[in-house]
């Protein structure tokens, strides 16, 4: 299977604020390469966020915008492409708020969400987190919230249910949504 895991980290509750993103690009079931970079965005970071991923404005200084950025990774986001998150509703947010933040062309491509093939194939876990499930399935999450360790593991989650279930049964779950 080929897929693209994303994450992203926000300045503040506002869906247009990435500060950072990572890409992992898996092919053939093997993770084969990794991108990650802070976002300058153009608003104003709220404490709370920073409390979560430790990332602050003096951090994203000479980072580039989402703009800047985008030209360099969009090329991933075409209608061919499975992208996959973790709770893919504010990923997809992100990148669809963003976009039009900037009065950018949207994107359109293909989505998967780890909480739920998860929740589909492993029912009765105490609740759905990257890190619950990265725990369950043996996945090693060291830094969670940061952005290229949990595309990381979303990869690795989506690989391991590959392992566990036929691969069959989870093309059937992506076409059934």
């Amino acid at each position: 299977m080929n897929f693209i895991a994303i994450d992203f980290e926000t300045a503040n509750q506002y869906r247009y604020s990435p500060c950072s993103l990572a890409l992992t690009v898996v092919q053939n079931n093997q993770i084969v390469d990794k991108f990650y970079s802070l976002i300058k965005p153009d608003v104003d970071f709220n404490y709370r966020n920073t409390l979560i991923h430790g990332i602050t404005a003096k951090d994203v200084v000479n980072a580039p915008t989402f703009p800047e950025l985008w030209q360099n990774i969009k090329i991933f986001f075409q209608p061919q492409n499975l992208i996959i998150a973790h709770n893919a509703v504010f990923d997809n947010s992100v990148i669809k708020q963003t976009l039009a933040h900037y009065f950018m062309p949207s994107a359109h491509y293909l989505t998967l969400d780890t909480k739920n093939t998860t929740k589909k194939l492993i029912p009765n876990l105490t609740n759905y987190k990257l890190d619950t499930i990265s725990d369950y399935l043996n996945i090693t999450l060291e830094h969670h919230h940061n952005a290229l360790d949990d595309s990381i593991a979303c990869a690795k989650i989506l690989l391991t249910e590959l392992n566990l279930f036929d691969e069959l049964t989870i093309n059937q779950f992506i076409k059934s949504i």
